[in-house]
C-alpha cells in the first residue's frame, strides 16, 4: 500500500469518529468591520440629511457593506433587529427604489418603498455562494422622525448587497478537503469578509474547521473534530501561526494531511510562511514551517498525463489522436465501429465509445487499442461518456452516460471484467430538463451537466450501497439562459461552456457560478458546437468551420492543426 493510500485509510478512521451530520452550530452572518481608530464605538454614523424615502432606501443598500454605517439609516428599534439571520443576498448593481403599485399608507409620516431588481445569488451560513438568478421585490417601510428625517423601520428581510459592493467587501478562499477513496484534495470555494485584513486567515481557518460546505458535506469528510479550535495570528517575525487545540490523536500520516489542507486553504489569503502547531508544539516535529511549495501533489490521479494528447472522433466514425490525426489502434480506429462519440479514461487505459446502429445507440467499453465489449443498453441516444478516476492497477472501472436525455447510466466493471449498469438517483438533476451533456469532475466530487440548455453543477454522493447526485445548482442562469450546448472541466474550480449565443460563444465559469469570464469571439463562426478542456492544456472548441484552440480568455482563437470540420468531436481524458 502506498503512503497516500495508507494516509487515506488512516484519515478515514479518524473521520469515522465525526459524522457528516456533526452538531455544527448555525453561524451568524459575518459582518465586515472597518479598520481604524473609533473614538466612540457606540456612535452610529448618520446618513445625509433631508433624503427622500426612495433615496434613503437606495443609499441604505449601497451602505450595507458596512453594517455600522447602514444602521444609521434605521430607526433605533430596527437597528436591534437588523440584519437578523436570513443570510446575505447579492443583487445586480442596477436596482430600483419605487413606490408600490397600490399603497395602504394613510399617514404622511409613513411610506412604503419597493426595492426592486435582479438577484445574483446568496451567501449561506456555510459562507458558500449559491447562485440564484431571480427577482427581488422587497417592501421597505420608512417613517418620518420628529426631526423631519426619514428612517427605515422595516428593512429588507435579508441582508442585501450589490455585486460590486460584495466584491469589494468579501474575499474568495478555496478550502481543501480530502476525498479518501481517490486520495485527492477537493477545493470548496468560500467567501469571508476582507476587513480587517489581518484577520482573513483566521476567518478562513474557522470555515475550514466547520467542515465542507452544505453542498459537499455528504461527499467529503470533515477533517477536524467538532471540538477542535484554532488560534490564528502573526508572530513578531511575520510568520502566520495556526495553533490547533483539541485535535485528538492523529498519527504522522494524518498530521501531514492536516498540514496540507491548512496550507492550501490559506494560499488565497496569506502570502507568508505558515507555522502549524498543536497545543503550542509543531504539528510535525521536523517540519514546523510551511509554504504552498512544500505540499506534495494530491491530484495526480485526477490529472491526465502529459503523454495523453487527447482524442477526436472524425466524421468518418473513427477515433483518432488529437496530436497527429492518425487513427488509434484497434477497431475503434479502424472503422469497424461507427463511432459517434467517445471518452478516454483519465489514466489512458480504458476507452468507451458510442456507436450508431440501425436500432439506436450502442455503448462499447474496454482497454484502449483492443476490442471493446458491448454493454447491454437500450437507448436511441447516449451522451459522450465520462470517466470516474481510479487508483486501481487495471485502470478506471466506472463511467457515466445519459440515455435518451432522461436516464443517467452508471456503468461499472465487474470482477469478471464485464461491464454492467448500476442504479443512480439523479432525480433532483432532471428537474431542469433533459440532459444533453454530462461531465464528472476529474476529482470525482462533482458533475457538470447541461439540462434543458442550462448549465448545472451537482455533487456526487457515494455511500457503501448507493450513488446519487445532490445539490444541483444553476450557474449564471441570468447570462447563459437556456443556450448552453457544451461543457467541460478546465480544472477543479472552473468550467468552460459553449453556447448558441452569437455574442457569448465560449465562457469560463467558476464552479459555484460566482464568476464568469468571456473568451474572445474572434475567428469563431457561430454556432459553436462542442468543447474540451483540461488542466494546463489548450481549450479546444468546434464551430461551424472546424476546430480552434486558445489558452486563455484574452487570446484570439487559432486554427487547430487537425482539420476535421464541424462534425468532429474532440475530448481530453476524463
Amino acid at each position: 500500500m502506498t503512503t497516500r493510500s495508507r494516509a487515506a485509510v488512516l484519515l478515514a478512521l479518524v473521520f469515522a469518529l465525526v459524522t457528516s451530520c456533526a452538531n455544527i452550530p448555525e453561524e451568524s452572518l459575518p459582518q465586515p468591520v472597518r479598520e481604524g481608530n473609533v473614538s466612540n464605538p457606540n456612535a452610529v454614523p448618520q446618513p445625509p440629511k433631508d433624503a427622500d424615502p426612495f433615496t434613503l432606501v437606495r443609499n441604505f443598500v449601497m451602505a450595507s457593506g458596512d453594517s455600522d454605517q447602514a444602521k444609521g439609516y434605521l430607526t433605533e428599534d430596527a437597528r436591534r433587529r437588523w440584519p437578523g439571520d436570513a443570510g446575505l443576498l447579492i443583487v445586480d448593481d442596477t436596482f430600483g427604489t419605487v413606490p408600490p403599485s397600490t399603497s395602504d399608507d394613510t399617514s404622511p409620516n409613513e411610506q412604503t418603498v419597493v426595492l426592486r431588481g435582479r438577484t445574483f445569488g446568496r451567501i449561506g451560513s456555510d459562507k458558500a455562494f449559491i447562485a440564484n438568478a431571480g427577482q427581488i421585490d422587497e417592501h421597505v417601510r420608512v417613517v418620518r422622525q420628529q426631526d423631519g428625517q426619514w428612517r427605515i423601520t422595516q428593512p429588507p428581510s435579508r441582508y442585501v448587497l450589490t455585486k460590486e459592493e460584495f466584491d469589494s467587501r468579501y474575499t474568495r478562499t478555496d478550502l481543501y478537503f480530502f476525498e479518501t477513496s481517490l486520495g485527492v484534495l477537493v477545493p470548496d470555494p468560500r467567501y469571508v469578509p476582507t476587513q480587517p485584513r489581518n484577520g482573513l486567515p483566521a476567518r478562513a481557518i474557522d470555515a475550514l474547521l466547520s467542515g465542507p460546505s452544505d453542498a459537499l458535506r455528504y461527499s467529503l469528510p470533515r477533517p477536524f473534530l467538532p471540538e477542535t479550535r484554532a488560534n490564528v495570528g502573526y508572530n513578531t517575525n511575520g510568520t502566520l501561526v495556526v495553533n490547533l487545540t483539541k485535535l485528538g490523536e492523529p498519527n504522522a500520516d494524518q498530521r501531514n494531511l492536516i498540514a496540507a489542507q491548512i496550507v492550501l486553504s490559506l494560499k488565497d489569503v496569506a502570502a507568508t510562511k505558515i507555522r502549524i502547531e498543536a497545543d503550542g508544539e509543531p504539528l510535525i516535529a521536523d517540519h514546523p514551517d510551511w509554504r504552498v511549495t512544500d505540499v506534495p501533489s494530491y491530484s495526480h490521479v485526477a490529472t491526465p498525463r502529459a503523454d495523453l494528447p487527447g482524442l477526436l472522433v472524425s466524421t468518418d466514425g473513427r477515433v483518432r489522436s488529437l496530436r497527429d490525426g492518425q487513427p488509434v489502434p484497434g477497431p475503434a480506429g479502424s472503422g469497424e465501429y461507427n463511432v459517434q462519440n467517445a471518452a478516454q479514461s483519465i489514466d489512458g487505459v480504458q476507452l468507451a465509445v458510442v456507436e450508431q446502429t440501425a436500432t439506436g445507440a450502442r455503448l462499447r467499453v474496454g482497454r484502449f487499442g483492443e476490442q471493446l465489449r458491448e454493454v447491454p443498453v437500450a437507448a436511441a441516444t447516449l451522451t459522450r461518456p465520462t470517466w470516474q478516476a481510479s487508483n486501481a492497477p487495471n485502470g478506471s472501472g466506472e463511467l457515466w452516460t445519459v440515455a435518451d436525455g432522461n436516464t443517467i447510466l452508471r456503468v461499472v466493471r465487474t470482477s469478471q471484467n464485464s461491464w454492467v449498469q448500476t442504479p443512480i438517483d439523479a432525480s433532483e438533476l432532471f428537474q431542469y430538463g433533459p440532459i444533453t451533456e454530462l461531465r464528472l469532475s476529474r476529482d470525482g466530487a462533482r458533475l457538470a451537466a447541461i439540462a434543458g440548455g442550462k448549465l448545472v453543477v451537482g455533487t456526487v454522493v457515494r455511500t457503501p450501497n448507493s450513488v446519487s447526485v445532490a445539490s444541483p445548482r444553476l450557474l449564471q442562469q441570468g447570462m447563459l439562459s437556456d443556450d448552453v450546448v457544451g461543457v467541460d472541466w478546465l480544472d477543479q474550480t472552473r468550467l468552460v461552456a459553449v453556447t448558441s449565443q452569437g455574442g457569448l460563444p465560449v465562457v469560463n465559469v467558476s464552479v459555484d457560478g460566482m464568476q464568469m469570464d468571456r473568451y474572445s469571439s474572434s475567428n469563431l463562426t457561430a454556432p459553436v458546437r462542442g468543447v474540451t478542456a483540461a488542466p494546463s492544456r489548450q481549450v479546444v472548441v468546434i464551430d461551424s468551420e472546424g476546430m480552434w484552440t486558445a489558452s486563455d480568455v484574452g487570446q484570439v482563437w487559432r486554427p487547430h492543426p487537425q482539420k476535421w470540420g464541424a462534425g468532429a468531436k474532440v475530448f481530453y481524458p476524463g
